[in-house]
Formats: C-alpha cells, structure tokens, sequence
C-alpha cells in the first residue's frame, strides 16, 4: 500500500509557472514509472506527465516542452514544473503509478491549480 500527497498548486497568471510535488508514503522505485495526471469537473482524467526510476521521462503532447517531471528518489518525492501555463491547464493535478494494476487504490486528494487572469 501506498499514499500519495500532492502540493504545491494555486492561483498564477497565463504565462506564470507553479512546481507541484508529490510525496509518497514509501519507496515508489521499481518496475512501475512515477506519473502526473490531471483532471476538469466533469472531464475524465488525462495523463500528463511520466518518469521511471532511472530517469526517462515523457510527456502529453498537451505540455510537452512546458512542463518538466522529475524525482527525488532518496525523499521518495516527485515535481512537476509547470512553465507557460495557460488557461486550458487549470485542473486538480494528482500523481500515482503509471500501469500499476492497484492504481485505483492510489489516488489522492490531489492538488488545485487556477491559471487565471
């Protein structure tokens, strides 16, 4: 079992950034890769964000060259630098396993961002 705490989120202007972090109640290394999702009211979640233990990364094409996703391994912590927001990125950002088959189990509360003017 594990438990997922987002932060870091809030109110920015178009074109401001925020870094979310994600902390994990344990280890998160292994097979499974590390991920950022975000969702809208009434909009199903969509996968934006990826990392594995090593180090490879990839994106959504949505963000790819605006936000970057990288790992603290030792504080069992995951970011997410978001750069350039817009508008269309205000959603609550979570994070949680890529492809793990418990993934449901995971989900946190995550964490509100408002791109706004």
């Amino acid at each position: 079992q594990v438990q997922f705490v987002e932060s870091g989120g809030g109110l920015v202007q178009p074109g401001g950034s925020l870094r979310l972090s994600c902390a994990a109640s344990r280890n998160t290394r292994g097979i499974y890769a590390m991920g950022w999702y975000r969702q809208a009211p009434g909009k199903q979640r969509e996968w934006v964000a990826l990392i594995y233990t090593g180090g490879t990364t990839d994106y959504a094409d949505s963000v790819k060259g605006r936000f970057t996703i990288s790992r603290d391994n030792a504080k069992n912590t995951v970011y997410l630098q978001m750069n350039s927001l817009q508008p269309e990125d205000t959603d609550v950002y979570f994070c949680n396993f890529v492809g793990h088959p418990k993934q449901k189990n995971f989900w946190g509360q995550g964490t509100q961002d408002i791109v706004s003017s």
